[in-house]
């Protein structure tokens, strides 16, 4: 069947290894989208920080982010959402404070308070930069708990590899598992790695699930292309699933096809073979 709806991650997949757009990416999700055929972003980002990434992009997209927790049209538009109720919150902080220094709570807010931290230092070499981009955009609670004045969109915890997959671990043997759903991206090379603590059945899968259904799209008709841990549900639910030639070895083995790597717009060649040669033959 045609490609009617592509859905590509950002970070390890659209984007280059360094955070940039390579023109033959952006060149082929336009010509997709001027065949007809809906991109939608699925990304672990927040709207506000995925939201440059589309708009270099000159053509309609759909934001699907907070790994599937939130789906927004580009103009900000809110589709779908799915909020952690701020008791499950609470408990999955009191569950897990030895990886305090590195949690935050995010929240749906315009602007300011989105990303609210217990603390922010120019001595935290892991986190700073990227709290420093999004400065405008966070807020401090001391307990962090304090700023559970309304259900969020979710817990969020970055560190070190080890010590997130330690956390990681310990949330999903938690008492309190089956209540939440948690999404862990790891970047093995940087050392450095992200957990996501959402509503229990928010995945990038299950929110792709529900746009599909909504748009009138079969499960056949979708082209998913992903790099990391974060995409498997994504990946399972697409009809032709791809994984980046710099994806995870996990992804990898699951038979799926491979494209290039994010350095080698592996995007576009997926998109070229899977997606524009069949709409040029429909």
């Amino acid at each position: 069947m045609p490609i009617r709806l592509i859905a590509l991650d950002i970070d390890g997949t659209l984007l280059d290894s360094r955070w940039q757009l390579p023109e033959g990416n952006r060149s082929a999700v336009e010509e997709a989208t001027r065949r007809g055929i809906e991109v939608a972003l699925v990304t672990g980002r927040r709207y506000d920080f995925a939201l440059p990434v589309a708009k270099q992009l000159h053509c309609p997209v759909t934001m699907i982010v907070n790994n599937g927790a939130v789906v927004r049209s580009c103009e900000g538009t809110t589709q779908l959402r799915h909020l952690l109720p701020r008791e499950v919150a609470r408990e999955v902080l009191a569950a897990t404070s030895a990886w305090r220094d590195g949690a935050a709570v995010v929240f749906d807010r315009e602007r300011e308070n989105q990303l609210m931290l217990e603390s922010m230092s120019p001595d935290d070499s892991l986190r700073y930069a990227y709290y420093s981009r999004n400065r405008e955009f966070i807020g401090i609670a001391s307990p962090l708990e304090s700023c559970l004045t309304e259900d969020p969109i979710q817990v969020m915890f970055s560190g070190a590899v080890d010590a997130m997959r330690r956390a990681d671990a310990a949330l999903r043997s938690a008492r309190l598992s089956s209540q939440i759903a948690v999404a862990l991206t790891l970047y093995e090379a940087r050392d450095f790695a992200m957990i996501d603590v959402l509503h229990p059945i928010c995945s990038k899968g299950f929110a792709l699930r529900e746009w599909a259904a909504l748009r009138g799209v079969a499960r056949e008709e979708v082209l998913a292309i992903g790099d990391n841990h974060n995409d498997l549900e994504m990946l399972n639910f697409a009809g032709i699933p791809v994984v980046m030639g710099n994806g995870v070895p996990e992804l990898k083995e699951r038979g799926w096809h491979v494209t290039r790597s994010n350095d080698e717009c592996g995007v576009a060649a997926a998109i070229e073979r899977f997606a524009l040669r069949e709409a040029a033959c429909a």
